[in-house]
């Protein structure tokens, strides 16, 4: 099945919720997609809860206009704001997250590498140790050890409720989501990072020299329109694959 695109709610508060509720339209409708755009932001994922001082730290970066977001899916903490891209798709697959993890995260990596292709940067799929919410699945560009991280993704995974369930309860639902850096200022993003970070003491730090815009890998001087031409080609790579498991 190919996917529905489903435009972002601007009158939701917290977007990550908005970006939650695509699970209920992949019951409802099957494979769906949504590209967004956040306000200046972070997000951290639930784990975070566990650390001293959390809340007041949330609070006061809330204070001075950026506030601190809960995601479900794991990893660690994300910029958001202006430049940054987010890609959000959201489907069944036939069985749980041992069995079709990783066609999900290379279906997620294939599409936004399609997309990328078209504006001249050429992407792989490598982790960047130093980068921020490193992992395996980060989408790198430039060789080897000198890589540089410009997107990351992550997922999330819930059973499907027993009105969609499988004789053999093992239908899951999947919440496949990317940030991608499109003009956004690597040593910006990793400042407001490294100040919460520092703000709940967790000893984690971040080198903006590990990231890179689109911007910057395609040698573009002037991004305007950059974000739309990115979002258009990304959309374009999703319209034309087929949600993994169906």
């Amino acid at each position: 099945m190919t996917f529905t695109f489903v435009e972002s709610d601007p009158t939701e508060t917290d977007p990550l919720q908005g970006e939650l509720a695509l699970l209920e339209h992949a019951i409802s409708t099957g494979p769906v997609a949504q590209l967004w755009e956040a306000p200046l932001s972070l997000v951290i994922p639930r784990s975070y809860l566990r650390q001293p001082g959390i809340e007041e730290a949330r609070a006061q970066f809330a204070a001075q206009g950026c506030p601190v977001w809960l995601r479900m899916s794991g990893g660690g903490l994300v910029p958001q704001g202006p430049g940054i891209l987010n890609v959000s798709l959201a489907y069944a697959v036939p069985r749980g997250v041992a069995t079709w993890m990783e066609p999900v995260y290379l279906h997620l990596c294939e599409v936004i590498a399609q997309g990328l292709r078209e504006v001249g940067v050429e992407t792989h799929w490598q982790a960047v140790e130093g980068s921020f919410c490193d992992g395996r699945f980060n989408l790198a560009w430039g060789p080897g050890d000198s890589a540089r991280k410009i997107a990351g993704t992550a997922q999330y995974w819930r059973r499907a409720p027993s009105a969609v369930q499988t004789p053999d309860g093992q239908r899951h639902l999947v919440l496949a989501h990317a940030i991608l850096l499109v003009d956004a200022d690597p040593v910006e993003i990793n400042a407001r990072a490294n100040a919460f970070e520092a703000a709940i003491h967790s000893g984690r730090h971040y080198d903006p020299a590990k990231v890179v815009s689109v911007r910057e890998a395609s040698g573009i001087d002037d991004a305007t329109g950059l974000t739309e031409t990115v979002k258009t080609a990304i959309r374009n790579a999703i319209a034309r694959s087929t949600a993994p498991g169906q």
